[in-house]
């Protein structure tokens, strides 16, 4: 694929660059809680303005249902982004309408416009070629070129990701460059030893990399919410824990075929519990109590890994030469259930290795945990966009970019 350099090498004095970003911060009461997907394309949105384009910046924010919703607005991105660059950046209160075209037109060389959220036309995400066709004929009369660098949506076929490419002359961003040539260390040029730390709620969402992951991890370290239906398929009582019935088929074979292939899946020796799901917005205190993660009580919910099993995975972790961890160890978001996931930041600040934060909740929780973003080898702003490419899955935005 073409890159953005390659670009400013040709020059982009007064052109029109439509920069697909991922601007899909989290959000609570109006307020940006996290801009790191706003930082991460900043080097991009800055090269190209300093080169005398008239860059148009596009993204989703949430999952509004194809109209705009004004929880779902782009607006403070937009303001965000400018406070960041230092410069004024105008805003358009529609996708593709007369306000988006008089933003677009009213661009001087070297300034930024922001459109409204992308998916408040239906368009953006339909399954329909043709509706999708015609949504990315409308962005593309905004622009003459496109950039893609929302690493974070290059998973999913939607008009701007993947259609609208093919309708302008196409490069990628910085940030794309970037995340593909980490994930490619992961997958085509991985030293050794190569540990995975897995976390989050659901063990479906982890199946296929897990599949993938088995033939090539050397050891794969399981925690979050997914973790206790891998203690109930080792028959263990899980409580009221977060538990995938439909899935101990499928994860009592993974296990087996660890055990067959030698490489080493590591499960909790030890869990916290209380009796039900903490008040994560009051703060109360969660009584925790710590049990041994084959000795669970009934009527109890596992919320964080134990302090053991902290510091067994710290010890796992210490030789490693590439660590990808996706996923939090715990309900990270209360005090009393983030020490296991601070422990796996934290061995992972200390490592000597490659490490890589595979974007979403861990990529959130290195911030709110007070982490210093340059301790690690990589925070990748695209959780679902790491874990398909590791899995093997060709994905739409990074062919869409392909010549």
């Amino acid at each position: 694929m073409k890159t953005i350099d390659e670009l400013l090498a040709e020059g982009v004095d007064g052109k029109r660059v439509f920069v697909r970003a991922d601007l899909n911060v989290p959000m609570a009461d109006g307020l940006i809680t996290d801009d790191g997907r706003i930082r991460a394309v900043l080097p991009t949105v800055k090269a190209l303005a300093d080169a005398g384009a008239k860059v148009v910046v596009a993204s989703h924010l949430g999952r509004p249902k194809g109209a705009p919703d004004p929880k779902f607005s782009l607006l403070q991105a937009a303001e965000r982004l400018g406070e960041l660059l230092g410069a004024p950046v105008a805003f358009a209160q529609d996708t593709v309408g007369p306000a988006a075209h008089d933003a677009v037109n009213g661009l001087q060389p070297g300034q930024v416009a922001v459109i409204e959220n992308l998916r408040f036309n239906a368009g953006e995400t339909s399954k329909d070629d043709t509706e999708r066709g015609e949504f990315a004929d409308r962005l593309a009369a905004l622009a003459d070129v496109y950039v893609g660098d929302g690493f974070g949506a290059v998973h999913r076929k939607h008009a701007s990701v993947y259609d609208l490419p093919a309708r302008l002359p196409h490069y990628a961003g910085y940030l794309i460059a970037t995340e593909v040539g980490v994930l490619r260390k992961l997958t085509d040029d991985v030293q050794r030893p190569y540990v995975v730390v897995l976390g989050g709620a659901k063990v479906s969402d982890k199946l296929a990399v897990i599949d993938q992951l088995l033939g090539k991890a050397d050891r794969i370290l399981i925690g979050g919410g997914m973790v206790y239906t891998f203690l109930k398929a080792k028959g263990y009582e899980v409580g009221s824990s977060l538990l995938q019935e439909d899935q101990l088929a499928a994860v009592t074979e993974y296990i087996e075929r660890a055990e067959k292939t030698g490489v080493e899946l590591v499960l909790p020796v030890d869990t916290l519990v209380a009796p039900e799901f903490p008040d994560l917005s009051a703060k109360t205190p969660g009584n925790p109590a710590t049990v041994l993660a084959d000795a669970m009580p009934a009527g109890q919910m596992g919320l964080d890994i134990g302090p053991e099993t902290a510091k067994l995975y710290a010890s796992k972790l210490a030789d490693a030469a590439t660590v990808f961890w996706n996923g939090p160890m715990g309900v990270f978001e209360h005090p009393d259930y983030a020490a296991g996931t601070r422990a796996v930041a934290q061995a992972l600040v200390e490592s000597k290795g490659f490490t890589v934060v595979g974007g979403g909740d861990s990529a959130a929780a290195v911030r709110i945990l007070g982490f210093d973003e340059n301790a690690f080898g990589h925070i990748s702003t695209g959780g679902g966009a790491s874990l398909e490419y590791l899995e093997g899955k060709t994905l739409p935005g990074l062919a869409a970019l392909e010549d």
